[in-house]
């Protein structure tokens, strides 16, 4: 079983990898007993948001972990992985304004995640 920094460390690096854009990672702990961790990132197409979702879930699952639940629109606008701990949360832009995850849990402690990605690139 991973623990939480593993988790983050294996879905950033999935999220970056497929080009996942803006991802953010939210310590929620002090907030809520839903996750410790919330990761937020966007795609740019329905089709893209289904593909950062499919490769976070295979790369969760090469490293032995399988999400508790899988909530929203495989083919939509948002897609949400539950790995209890962690809550991935995949949006198209549009759904990512319309949500406002960030807005919501704005007391929660960013992590920096440079530590994960493979490109530096503003």
């Amino acid at each position: 079983m991973l623990n939480s920094e593993e988790m983050i460390a294996i879905a950033v690096k999935a999220l970056d990898d497929k080009k996942g854009k803006d991802i953010k990672v939210l310590h929620t702990a002090d907030q809520t007993t839903l996750a410790d961790y919330f990761i937020i990132c966007d795609g740019s197409s329905n089709t893209q948001v289904r593909a950062l979702a499919e490769a976070v879930e295979e790369a969760m699952s090469k490293a032995g972990e399988e999400p508790h639940h899988i909530e929203g629109h495989r083919g939509g606008q948002w897609t949400l992985l539950d790995y209890s701990a962690v809550v991935v949360h995949v949006f198209t832009q549009e759904g990512r304004e319309f949500y406002g995850l960030e807005r919501l849990w704005s007391d929660a402690q960013p992590v920096d995640i440079s530590k994960y990605l493979t490109a530096q690139a503003e």
